[in-house]
C-alpha cells in the first residue's frame, strides 16, 4: 500500500519549492531619464558587425536548426585547437550548468560551490534534487582548502567560477590544479570561465589544458560577455568524451537556434572585435577602480568586466541608498542582497559616457568631488 501523501493538486517533488528563482539585474529606471544599464555584465561595444550580419541572414525560419550545432562547434574547435567532438553547445552556459547537474547529481548527492559563487549553481543543484554545499571564501576569493574540506562521500560535482561573479576575483591556475588533484576521480570539477577573455594575468588559465589532460574536468564558456550576444543565449562546454556524451543525451534536440548558431560562428571568427572589447575593458576597469577608491569607496580588485563596490554603513550612504540615487539618474547597477552582500553593488564597465557619469553621480551622492586625474587621456 502506497504511503505517498495524497493532495488535491499536483505537488512538485521535494526541493523544487526551495529554489529561489534567479532574478536578473533590473533594466528600468525612473521615467524621463536616459537609462545606462550596468547591471548585467553586458559588452558596452555590443556585438560585432559580422555577427549582426550573420544573425540577419539567418532568416529561414521554417527550418529546424542543426541539432548538433556542427558549424559552431567546428568554429570553436578551430579557434581554440579543440576536437569538436568534445564540445557541446547550449542555450547559454546556464543551460549547460543545469544539464551537468541533472546528469551527474540527484537525491542524496552533494554539489559544492563557493560562498559567493554564481546563483545558478544552487538553482541547478536543487532542480536536480541534490544538496548544495557552500564552501566559505577568504577575502571574497574562492578558498581551495575550504572546497576540499567540504568534499564527502556524497560529493558529485564542484562548480568553480573563475573569475568569479559577482566578486571579480580569480584563482591562479596552480590553485585550480591543486583543487583538481585533491578531488576524488569520480567528482566532476566544472570550471565556469565566462569571463576568461577579459583576464590579463600571467598566472591565469581558462582550463583548456586541464580538461585535455584529465578525465574529471569540464570547462564552460559563453558568447554573452566578450562577444556581446547575450540576447541570443549561446554557451559551450569542453569536456571529456564521457561528459559530452552524458550531456548530449539529456539536452534538448534543437537547444540552440539557427540565428544564434550563425551569429556565434561569425563572432568567434571576429578577433578584431574581441580585441577591441578587451582594450576598452582594460582601459576603463582600472580607471573605474581608481576613481571609486578616490571617492572613499571600497572596490574588490577585479579581473573581469565589472567591479564589486562596497558602501559605508552610514545612514543615507548605504548600498540601497546609492542604488536609489543612481536609479533616479538612469544608472542601473546590480543589488547584491541575493548573494549575501547587501552592503555592495555590482557595476558593469560601460561606455565612456556611462562610466564618467556614474563617477560624477556617485561623487554627488557621497558629497565629494571626483578625483579626475585617472580619466585624463582615457
Amino acid at each position: 500500500m502506497s504511503t505517498t501523501p495524497v493532495s488535491d493538486r499536483p505537488v512538485p517533488r521535494p526541493g523544487v519549492l526551495a529554489i529561489e528563482a534567479y532574478v536578473p539585474g533590473k533594466a528600468q529606471a525612473g521615467g524621463g531619464v536616459k537609462v545606462y544599464k550596468l547591471s548585467a555584465n553586458e559588452n558596452p561595444l555590443g556585438a560585432s558587425a559580422r555577427a549582426r550580419e550573420a544573425f540577419h541572414a539567418a532568416d529561414a525560419l521554417e527550418f529546424y536548426p542543426d541539432g548538433s550545432s556542427t558549424r559552431l562547434r567546428e568554429a570553436i574547435g578551430a579557434a581554440y585547437g579543440l576536437d569538436p567532438a568534445r564540445l557541446v553547445c547550449g542555450t547559454g552556459s546556464d543551460e549547460l550548468i543545469t544539464l551537468i547537474a541533472a546528469a551527474y547529481a540527484g537525491p542524496g548527492d552533494e554539489v559544492i560551490y563557493s560562498q559567493y559563487g554564481f546563483l545558478v549553481y544552487r538553482i541547478a543543484t536543487l532542480a536536480a534534487g541534490a544538496t548544495p554545499v557552500i564552501a566559505a571564501e577568504r577575502d571574497l576569493t574562492t578558498d581551495v582548502d575550504a572546497l576540499l574540506a567540504a568534499v564527502t562521500a556524497k560529493t558529485r560535482i564542484v562548480f568553480l567560477a573563475n573569475p568569479n561573479n559577482p566578486t571579480g576575483t580569480y584563482l591562479p591556475f596552480d590553485e585550480v590544479r591543486r583543487l583538481q588533484r585533491g578531488l576524488p576521480p569520480h567528482v566532476l570539477l566544472v570550471l565556469d570561465a565566462a569571463y576568461a577573455e577579459y583576464v590579463r594575468r600571467n598566472d591565469y588559465e581558462s582550463g583548456i589544458e586541464l580538461v585535455a589532460t584529465t578525465r574529471n574536468v569540464a570547462m564552460l564558456r559563453t558568447f554573452s560577455k566578450i562577444h556581446g550576444l547575450a540576447a541570443l543565449r549561446v554557451g559551450w562546454l569542453y569536456g571529456p568524451a564521457e561528459v559530452v556524451d552524458a550531456v548530449n543525451r539529456i539536452r534538448g534536440a534543437f537547444n540552440v537556434n539557427a540565428a544564434a548558431i550563425a551569429a556565434a560562428t561569425a563572432a568567434i571568427n571576429d578577433t578584431a572585435h574581441v580585441e577591441a572589447a578587451v582594450a576598452h575593458n582594460d582601459r576603463w576597469l582600472a580607471w573605474m577602480a581608481a576613481e571609486l577608491t578616490a571617492l572613499g569607496l571600497v572596490v574588490t580588485p577585479s579581473v573581469a568586466n565589472f567591479v564589486l563596490v562596497h558602501f559605508p554603513d552610514a545612514n543615507g550612504k548605504r548600498a540601497p541608498d546609492a542604488d536609489a540615487f543612481l536609479s533616479a539618474r538612469g544608472l542601473i547597477l546590480r543589488r547584491m542582497d541575493a548573494y549575501g552582500l547587501p552592503g555592495a553593488l555590482r557595476l558593469t564597465i560601460g561606455t565612456e559616457e556611462a562610466n564618467r557619469l556614474l563617477v560624477a553621480v556617485l561623487a554627488e551622492f557621497l558629497g565629494k568631488e571626483p578625483k579626475g586625474e585617472a580619466g585624463h587621456g582615457a
